[in-house]
């Protein structure tokens, strides 16, 4: 099954699919676009993902986008039976870092020229003073929130994490599975696997990854 919401257009917006594998594989879970309103919503995802069932091997190229989405998402992926697997195919930044979290220990895998990026949450505010100021704690409290996923995921203090947040940092790679945000850099030399693909410019990806 395929999700596609409609833009104010009435255009597809958005992409992502899951494909239910009969027999021991696992159900492939691709997410190739924003997380939120605008692309993936936590709502429509939820809904098809609940409809497979056993383990799923989940495949990022996300910017991220809407943070209590991206939770929802990553909450539904953490509380489901069986094993999830995730591979960063290019890019899991922002909240798309945090839906990476949702492997399951030594599931995790990146390709070795995929990215993932981590920052502070942020937000817009139009208001009074008190109202700046309850957004800079609301900011702060949901910087924590990740910073602890970050943390219960890779046994570093969350401190840290929150640190490397602030500095929005970036991980290519091997750099990824080094800071513990990954478990192994995933290539063409591995076995391949079986993926459901995004857009067509994703093709190229085929050959080249692997568990």
């Amino acid at each position: 099954m395929a999700g596609r919401p409609k833009s104010a257009a009435g255009k597809p917006a958005a992409w992502y699919s899951i494909r239910n594998v009969a027999g021991p594989a696992p159900s492939v879970v691709s997410i190739y676009d924003e997380v939120g309103f605008f692309g993936v919503t936590a709502q429509d995802f939820i809904k098809d993902l609940a409809a497979v069932d056993g383990d799923v091997e989940l495949h990022l190229s996300t910017p991220g986008g809407d943070v209590f989405d991206g939770l929802a998402i990553f909450s539904a992926l953490k509380q489901r039976s069986g094993t999830v697997a995730v591979v960063v195919d290019s890019l899991a930044a922002s909240i798309g870092s945090v839906i990476a979290m949702a492997a399951s220990p030594g599931q995790l895998g990146i390709m070795p020229n995929a990215s993932m990026m981590i920052h502070d949450a942020s937000g817009y505010c139009e208001g009074t003073r008190q109202d700046m100021a309850e957004m800079m704690r609301l900011l702060d409290s949901m910087s924590d929130n990740i910073a602890s996923i970050y943390a219960d995921r890779t046994g570093k203090p969350a401190a840290e994490w929150r640190a490397a947040m602030l500095a929005e940092t970036w991980y290519i790679g091997r750099t990824a599975v080094d800071a513990g945000l990954a478990d192994r850099v995933v290539g063409a030399q591995a076995r391949a696997t079986n993926l459901a693909w995004g857009p067509p410019e994703t093709a190229a990806f085929r050959a080249a990854l692997g568990l």
